[in-house]
């Protein structure tokens, strides 16, 4: 009897690995597009136009929102930023004495200024602080206030950014340091705090970011017509109006200063990348 030979039937082939990947990205496009289009046709263009972008109400703005709110917004920030970079160095260091008691008091510090939400520390500055001390008033005015609220708020963050930078200098560095005869505080000072530096600038340049965001607080303080920063700016010509064009016009020019600072922020992110590898 002869043998009869029988067919292999071809195996048959699953998609591979690269192509589940390009299904499911185009998937992904796919629901991405009809989510925005569904956006686009089922929005009220006419109404959204009507209340947010009317040009002549724009136009009154200028050169106030640039001059007197954006102008007051940086300051706030800058002058926040740096007490609390000043501030928070000590906290740092602080965090990371020997002694006992600096220890634990910055430990304490930083718990609670972290836990709290800024909007509770500008009361509390603005309406406790008078109350405890009566006929006290805070060098700087407005802007001293705004500098304490706000530095206090950042320093408990940027003592652990400077504490973790200053962790991640090799120990060499200050062995190195004290065999050349210098002081623990010199070579503290002198070799360590500038190699932190490095490390920790994108990380303080976000806090920035953040800062200048939260300066929209300072109406929680009382502040005067010209002492206005951009979103009580932009919210008191909304209610004067009786539209939001103001409010979109003061977003827009927080995105003027968030958005270069951001890409500051990458390209120094990228830049200790590559010096890492």
């Amino acid at each position: 009897m002869a043998d009869t030979d029988v067919p292999l039937q071809p195996r048959k082939k699953g998609l591979t690995r690269r192509q589940k990947r390009s299904l499911s990205r185009g998937a992904q496009y796919v629901v991405f597009v009809g989510a925005v289009i569904a956006f686009a046709v089922s929005a009220d263009w006419d109404r959204l136009k009507n209340q947010f972008a009317q040009w002549d109400i724009a136009q009154q703005m200028f050169p106030d929102v640039i001059t007197l709110a954006l102008k007051n917004t940086v300051l706030y920030t800058l002058s926040g930023f740096a007490f609390g970079l000043v501030l928070g160095m000590v906290i740092a260091l602080m965090r990371l004495s020997s002694v006992g008691p600096y220890r634990w008091f910055a430990g304490v510090y930083i718990e609670i200024f972290r836990g709290l939400p800024a909007l509770l520390i500008f009361i509390f500055i603005g309406v406790a602080v008078p109350l405890a001390f009566p006929g006290t008033e805070i060098p700087g005015g407005t802007y001293g206030k705004v500098a304490l609220a706000l530095g206090l708020v950042a320093a408990a963050y940027m003592a652990e950014t400077i504490r973790a930078g200053i962790q991640a200098v090799p120990k060499g560095q200050m062995e190195a340091a004290r065999s050349l005869g210098f002081s623990p505080a010199r070579a503290m000072v002198s070799i360590i705090i500038p190699q932190a530096f490095r490390i920790i600038l994108p990380p303080l340049t976000n806090e920035l970011v953040l800062l200048f965001k939260d300066s929209s607080l300072v109406l929680f303080l009382g502040v005067t017509l010209e002492e206005r920063e951009l979103s009580k700016y932009g919210r008191d010509l909304a209610s004067q109006t009786a539209n939001s064009t103001p409010i979109l016009v003061a977003g827009l020019c927080y995105l003027l200063v968030t958005i270069p600072l951001g890409f500051v922020v990458r390209r120094m992110e990228a830049k200790a990348q590559e010096a890492v590898k």
